[in-house]
């Protein structure tokens, strides 16, 4: 057990040219839910391939060439913005509500929220995300982050739950589970779900880094935007 134990910034939960369009703080008009054309498809899909390798300028650069006022470029952007940490972000995220992408544009709001550390705003935009999205995993257990940050542990359970169960595959909430699980100083458990779901050495030190901080949250420095699920690595489509 020892050789497993060490830290975790649990992968918990943002300008430029606006190609002769809008400013970003006009982006009041709505999005357009429309088809791209094939070769602008292209241009986002490569778009996407920049960002999961960690371009995020190239990728940006990518989505400049594409219409702004299609929800899916405007979405893209928005995650770019964040992950480099800029204000261009949050009115591209809002300018999502009332179109067909509102639970991303919450989901969104409530990622931003929780990296400044207000769990309050960020729940409210996390809820609204899952009543629109119910059965997005990423939405689910980002939700569970910011109920653990509160110490709404059962609120944080059946949200990781969901989460787990609607894509098993990603341990992203397993993870998070198992913090939630260390902060109780369940240990059995927690090494019952690391040796199911195959966690690494290094995915449980991180997660008891985490439920440490959580039993100190005088010490515990404010939610950081890598502790929010879309963030870690980077996945934008």
């Amino acid at each position: 057990m020892k050789a497993l134990i060490a830290g975790l910034s649990l992968l918990l939960l943002s300008g430029c040219a606006s190609n002769g369009q809008a400013p970003w703080a006009a982006l009041t008009n709505g999005s357009s839910c429309g088809k791209l054309s094939s070769d602008e498809q292209l241009s986002l899909n490569l778009a996407d391939d920049m960002a999961k390798d960690g371009k995020l300028h190239a990728s940006l650069a990518n989505l400049e060439n594409l219409p702004d006022n299609q929800a899916d470029v405007r979405l893209r952007k928005a995650k770019v913005y964040r992950l480099l940490g800029r204000s261009e972000a949050e009115p591209l995220y809002r300018s999502l509500l009332g179109s067909c992408m509102a639970a991303e544009g919450e989901h969104g709001l409530g990622q931003l929220a929780a990296a400044s550390g207000d769990n309050g705003q960020a729940q409210a935009h996390l809820q609204r995300a899952a009543r629109l999205a119910p059965t997005d995993e990423k939405i689910r257990n980002d939700l569970g982050v910011v109920y653990l940050n509160q110490l709404r542990v059962e609120d944080a359970r059946f949200e990781f739950l969901t989460a787990m169960e609607l894509k098993q595959s990603d341990q992203l909430a397993a993870v998070n589970m198992v913090t939630l699980l260390l902060y109780q100083d369940d240990w059995s458990r927690a090494a019952e779900l690391v040796s199911r779901v195959g966690l690494s050495p290094a995915q449980f030190t991180e997660a008891q880094a985490r439920a440490e901080k959580l039993k100190t949250p005088a010490k515990a420095s404010p939610s950081v935007a890598a502790q929010v699920a879309a963030v870690a690595p980077p996945a934008l489509p």
